[in-house]
């Protein structure tokens, strides 16, 4: 029987385990989602009924499959503190949790200036506990003899490599995720990891994502069926994951994926890593990919925010808005008077100071007005005048995004993820890229097929650049959107008002 690869892929949403082949061809797959625990009003990760299940279809698959290496690929921002006993010692508390201003400064106070620390560490201000050292500030403040009883503070991915093979480890990709644990100046953990009294409880070697973790442990061999042979790579971090084909494909030429989901993601490779004076203060970070290389990079939660405005606009139309048609966009544009504004999760985003709102004629209406039904913008009422309006305001924090992560004049721009399926998003981001080739890609559960490539390396014991020939990636070309002569204006107007105009207290982003 054929060896076989078993990719675990955890997402804030659903949990999958997927299998594939040496071709890395997808054999099979399973999801569920997980409700949170709550822990002193707290919500939390089910890391027990996750690991159950986990083990569960692992068990299914090896009656099928001959598995011979585990990948795992997990969300960002996630750590987890283990005990002498091997298992979790704190609460795994959702990164979405903000404890308010109060703490935000406490930490600031002892890590250090966020702009001194964005030079250092690569990472910038991020909201509620995004930045993962704020996790573990928040530990120590709320659950101080939990964190003092851990004996190893894990990243996510590494966290199930360990539940699985008893062994302890760290990898670039999700070390160097916008944590503050990772000087990239030093090539070290930070000052911050020191300050909070953890560096000595994380792995100190940094090692490549295909590196062999180890093998599984006999309980969990005997457990799933699978040999004890079994091995399991060092994990990734998932955005990261759907970057990886895209750099063996592409070796040797700028591109910036657009990776989207609840999260977009925009992700532009780089040789050297450096901020300009300009980009200090803002939401742009290094990431580190697969190969340790710098990745500039820039987020907001575009996902998220289709979700919240396209749902409000079905509810206050009456139905689900359609996709607007061409007319619909050129009536928007050559209008300037209706827009709809980030950012949901304030800090997440390009535009930290801009609070979420629509606007028309002039007049403002903020986002729990709209949702109670206490004040909605006439516009609601016209499903196709919303979604173009939603979707222009998406493909407008792309293109900050993408000016963020360095984008230059002739470099593509792959999308994919999500979006790919809105076309008018899709046209409109082309329309306001003009010396930029906008492609959408042919990827399939890209996060999944890019830890498979790692897991896939380790059973070769070679590098996943030398896998290049073993798939293929379609970059089909988005046509811009025609007859748009007037996105500039609007962009300008929609500009001025997520840059602080009508938004009290807002400040550029």
């Amino acid at each position: 029987m054929e060896r076989a690869i078993a990719v675990i892929d955890i997402g804030m949403t659903n949990k999958k385990v997927a299998i594939y082949d040496e071709a890395l061809r997808l054999l099979d797959s399973l999801s569920r989602t997980f409700d949170p625990i709550e822990v002193e009003g707290l919500e939390t990760h089910d890391l027990e009924g996750m690991e159950g299940w986990f083990l569960d279809r692992l068990a299914e698959f090896a009656l099928r499959y001959s598995i011979g290496a585990i990948a795992v690929t997990t969300h960002g921002a996630t750590l987890v503190c283990v005990g002498a006993d091997g298992r979790p010692c704190a609460p795994c508390v959702y990164y979405t949790h903000e404890p308010g201003e109060a703490f935000q400064e406490r930490f600031y106070a002892l890590a250090g200036d966020p702009v001194d620390l964005q030079k250092r560490t690569g990472t910038p201000r991020l909201s509620a506990l995004i930045n993962p050292a704020k996790g573990l500030f928040f530990l120590r403040e709320r659950f101080p003899a939990q964190l003092a009883a851990s004996v190893a503070v894990l990243n996510y991915p590494q966290y199930w490599g360990f539940r699985l093979t008893g062994m302890k480890g760290a990898e670039g990709t999700y070390t160097g995720c916008h944590s503050y644990l990772w000087d990239w100046e030093r090539s070290r953990a930070s000052s911050v990891a020191r300050l909070l009294g953890v560096h000595d409880k994380m792995p100190s070697e940094v090692r490549d994502s295909w590196a062999r973790l180890g093998r599984l442990r006999p309980e969990i061999a005997k457990r799933t069926g699978l040999s004890s042979d079994t091995i399991v790579t060092m994990g990734i971090h998932d955005s990261n994951a759907s970057l990886l084909p895209h750099i063996v494909k592409r070796s040797g030429k700028e591109f910036v994926l657009n990776s989207t989901g609840t999260w977009c993601v925009l992700m532009h490779p780089q040789e050297e890593y450096r901020f300009s004076d300009q980009e200090l203060g803002k939401v742009v970070f290094f990431n580190r990919s697969a190969f340790n290389k710098p990745v500039k990079t820039a987020i907001f939660l575009g996902g998220m925010e289709y979700e919240k405005w396209s749902g409000l606009a079905a509810a206050h139309s009456g139905g689900a808005p359609a996709e607007p048609g061409p007319a619909a966009y050129r009536t928007l544009l050559r209008e300037k008077s209706v827009f709809i504004l980030p950012e949901l999760v304030p800090g997440s985003g390009q535009f930290p100071g801009s609070a979420p709102r629509a606007v028309q004629a002039g007049r403002t209406y903020a986002l729990g007005d709209i949702e109670s039904g206490a004040s909605v913008p006439p516009f609601f009422k016209e499903p196709g005048t919303a979604m173009a309006a939603l979707n222009v305001s998406l493909a407008l924090q792309t293109v900050v995004a993408l000016e963020r992560s360095g984008l230059s004049d002739g470099a593509d721009v792959f999308t994919e993820g999500g979006f790919r399926r809105n076309a008018g998003y899709n046209g409109a981001l082309a329309a306001a890229l003009p010396r930029n080739p906008a492609y959408l890609t042919g990827m399939e559960e890209a996060t999944s097929f890019g830890a498979a490539m790692t897991a896939l390396a380790a059973l070769r014991a070679e590098s996943p650049e030398l896998l290049a020939d073993r798939f293929e990636i379609e970059y089909k070309p988005v046509a811009p959107m025609e007859d748009l002569d007037a996105l500039d204006e609007y962009r300008s107007a929609w500009m001025r008002l997520a840059n602080g105009a009508g938004s009290a207290g807002a400040r550029s982003g």
